[in-house]
């Protein structure tokens, strides 16, 4: 199956911010669950245990990664079911992450921004963050999960132009 990248890549005077969406036929605070409860997020990233809030460190299991490493978790803040900003840092750097919901007639949408320090690997980046994105939809769905290789290679000339 082919897949059609969605995200767009903004540059702001802070940095640059690779910025994706998805909608779900869905109230937010459902949505806000498929995000935020470990038991849920376990079937598209990855289970986490903890105390959550603001200025808390969780562990998160990267489930669907090689070797299905832990990381340490932090949130930066959190405003249920609209915000929530993590971040981490494993051995390729940094990782700043803001998920926002909006909802509309029964239509919520996320967006996911992943707030970049530079542009390096973009095209190993992106892809990845279409794949999770895409589970997401499948878990909630109730539809096989979709394979990485249907993200990576095939969009990495598309996210690597973006630059």
């Amino acid at each position: 199956m082919s897949r059609t990248p969605t995200a767009r890549l903004f540059h702001t005077d802070s940095g640059t911010e690779l910025v994706l969406d998805r909608t779900f036929r869905a109230p937010i605070e459902d949505v806000w669950a498929s995000v935020t409860e470990p038991e849920r997020t376990a079937r598209w990233f990855g289970p986490w245990k903890g105390d959550a809030g603001p200025g808390q460190m969780v562990k998160l299991q990267l489930a669907f990664e090689e070797k299905q490493p832990w990381c340490d978790l932090r949130i930066e803040s959190c405003s249920a079911p609209r915000q929530l900003e993590v971040s981490m840092k494993d051995e390729v750097g940094n990782w700043r992450l803001e998920l926002a919901l909006s909802e509309k007639d029964g239509v919520t949408t996320l967006q996911l921004t992943h707030h970049l320090e530079s542009v390096e690997g973009i095209g190993e980046i992106g892809p990845g963050w279409e794949y999770y994105l895409d589970m997401l939809v499948a878990a909630r769905e109730g539809t096989p999960r979709p394979e990485f290789s249907e993200f990576y290679p095939e969009m990495k000339p598309y996210f690597d132009g973006l630059r």
